[in-house]
């Protein structure tokens, strides 16, 4: 998948949705969206051809809003990106950092460099986007405050770094899937995607997650969700090695489907290279 096509992400330019979306395709028609359910609808709409959305990130965990939208729509999981997340103090031109009384960002960056903010004594501002923020400040002018963002994004608003790589953690990492409405032929170095639910009785994730096992096929990935019409039941979101084109994934995946009361496949594609 490459060349000049059409992917949306949630975000404005500079985001590191968008970010993740260059380093896939190398060269795209940008669309912005303001929320990730957002992105699923302009693909579902074909709006746009492909989606990139954040699935997890390695210190502050699974991004709830995409695995709600891959449970209820029909999109595919088409591929992975993984990125380094490297957070920067952004601001106008003229501004320094003492003349900055609170910081702008999306929460989980605000979250991801709250160490800092605190050493600092800033009064943090949540706002829908890390890219947007930096935008806002440029065009309201604002002057005593900064934005926690992107290199890309203070380099795309001109905006200023005042410093680069303010995240509690070096090792920040998050895990972006590229979401479209088409599968993705077996390269055999694959993984594979898909959300079931079991029985509400004793070791029925036991039994399911069993043939898995019997067949030696490696777990990459589990989590459960909250089921939103049945409190205290769980969706579970599964990533396996392989390709559901392979033999010995399409027998289990037969043999799931009477060991649980729902199974949806989410999609296989090219397991992501470690950054």
């Amino acid at each position: 998948m490459s060349g000049n096509v059409t992917v949306a992400f949630q975000g404005e330019l500079g985001a590191y949705s968008h970010i993740a979306a260059l380093k896939f395709f190398g060269s795209i028609n940008a669309l912005p969206q303001k929320t990730i359910s957002d992105v699923f609808e302009v693909v579902e709409a074909s709006k746009a051809t492909y989606g990139v959305v954040p699935f997890e990130n390695s210190l502050e965990g699974s991004v709830n809003e995409t695995y709600d939208m891959l449970l209820e729509t029909n999109l595919n999981v088409m591929g992975e990106v993984k990125l380094r997340i490297v957070h920067c103090l952004i601001a106008n031109l003229d501004i320094e950092i003492s003349d900055i009384k609170r910081v702008y960002s999306h929460p989980q960056a605000l979250a991801q460099c709250k160490s800092y903010i605190r050493a600092m004594g800033w009064e943090t501002v949540p706002c829908y986007d890390t890219a947007g923020s930096v935008k806002m400040l440029k065009e309201l002018k604002i002057n005593d405050a900064a934005a926690i963002a992107s290199e890309l994004a203070a380099e795309i608003y001109g905006m200023k770094v005042l410093q680069k790589g303010i995240e509690d953690f070096a090792a920040n990492y998050t895990r972006f899937l590229v979401i479209g409405r088409d599968s993705v032929p077996r390269t055999g170095k694959d993984k594979t995607s898909i959300i079931f639910t079991t029985k509400h009785i004793p070791g029925a994730l036991y039994v399911a997650l069993e043939e898995f096992a019997r067949r030696s096929i490696n777990l990459t990935m589990l989590v459960s969700r909250p089921k939103k019409k049945t409190p205290w039941e769980y969706n579970f979101y599964v990533d396996f090695e392989g390709h559901v084109s392979d033999e010995v994934v399409r027998h289990c995946l037969e043999a799931l489907k009477d060991k649980t009361v729902f199974l949806k496949v989410l999609g296989s594609y090219p397991a992501a290279t470690d950054v």
